[in-house]
């Protein structure tokens, strides 16, 4: 994600399933106005440590994406990073509500795992339709302006559950002004 800062839109941010909080700090760090939230207690608790530890303020919520409360035009900036979860018959109702949080000029950023990770086996669901590609990225948010979208490999250390080579794809993508 921190590739894309360039991209963001100042004023307010959503963290899609955050986890323990990194994604939801650091855009804190930006200035940004965040709230966060994922399904999980014990995350939570630990995401709200990590915040007061690099003393920014982050509104993180414990909900599942089902019942959390997802404003129309709210975010100027929607944040996805490894939120894999969903089975394909509900990741279309998933990106729908984030697409729809996002205010007219704001910014989406996802990064997700590939099929290639099935061959790396180093995080991610490990279930291949859970997995993404750019087919699946432009035919749920090809409305909006495209900025970045790449399949690639790399490197990574995102926690015990996302470490090493890794099948990547990233989007960012600008949400038409009306």
């Amino acid at each position: 994600m921190q590739s894309q800062a360039a991209h963001l839109t100042p004023g307010t941010a959503l963290a899609v399933a955050d986890g323990e909080g990194r994604n939801g700090v650091w855009l804190a760090q930006q200035g940004l106005q965040v709230d966060a939230f994922d399904f999980s207690d014990n995350a939570i608790r630990k995401a709200r440590a990590l915040a007061q530890i690099r003393k920014v303020n982050v509104n993180f919520v414990c909900s599942d994406w089902q019942s959390y409360d997802w404003q129309p035009s709210h975010y100027d900036n929607v944040v996805g990073i490894f939120f894999q979860f969903a089975a394909p018959e509900e990741r279309s109702l998933l990106f729908a509500r984030m697409l729809d949080s996002l205010k007219p000029g704001g910014t989406l950023i996802i990064q997700g795992y590939t099929h290639r990770q099935l061959d790396f086996n180093t995080g991610g669901p490990g279930k291949l339709a859970h997995l993404y590609d750019e087919a699946l990225m432009l035919d749920a948010f090809g409305q909006l302006d495209i900025l970045d979208l790449r399949t690639y490999e790399a490197e990574i250390a995102e926690g015990t559950g996302h470490q090493g080579m890794s099948g990547l794809l990233g989007l960012t993508a600008r949400k038409p002004k009306d």
